[in-house]
Formats: C-alpha cells, structure tokens, sequence
C-alpha cells in the first residue's frame, strides 16, 4: 500500500527542513531539497516500524491543502 503524504519544506541556516503536513512528527533536516527528501522519507520508515511496533494506526493523508490569501497591510490591532 502507498500512502502520498503532502511535505512542507522550509529554508534553515544549514539547508532544509521537511515535515509531513498530516503527519507532524515526521519531520528532519537536510543540507540540500534532495538530502532532506531522502532524510524525510527515512523518519517516515523509521515511524512507520514506531507504531507498528506499539500498536498505533499510521495517519491517513486526507488533507485539503489550499492557498489562504491575507492581506497583511490592512490589519490594525483592535481595542
């Protein structure tokens, strides 16, 4: 069975974090996008055999995932 997570990356001082967005605990670093791919797809097999091991179901990647326009120069704190 394959399950296509949705993966966030975000540039850091030392190159790239990665989380699964439906699964927040898989989440590591690489010093470029393609090493913290492999990285990521590591921490997901390496949580995969953790729930197994203890008896929890694996999340499902049933996420809508959206853009959520905000325009940030219009906000005025409120009383």
């Amino acid at each position: 069975m394959v399950i296509t997570y949705t993966t966030r990356y975000i540039e850091v001082d030392s190159g790239y974090m990665g989380q699964l967005i439906e699964w927040p605990e898989v989440v590591t670093e690489g010093t470029d996008i393609e090493k913290c791919r492999a990285m990521l797809k590591d921490a997901a097999n390496e949580m995969i055999l953790a729930y197994r091991q203890i008896g929890k179901e694996v999340p499902s990647a049933s996420t809508l995932v959206e853009e959520f326009p905000v325009t940030v120069d219009h906000v005025r704190q409120t009383a």
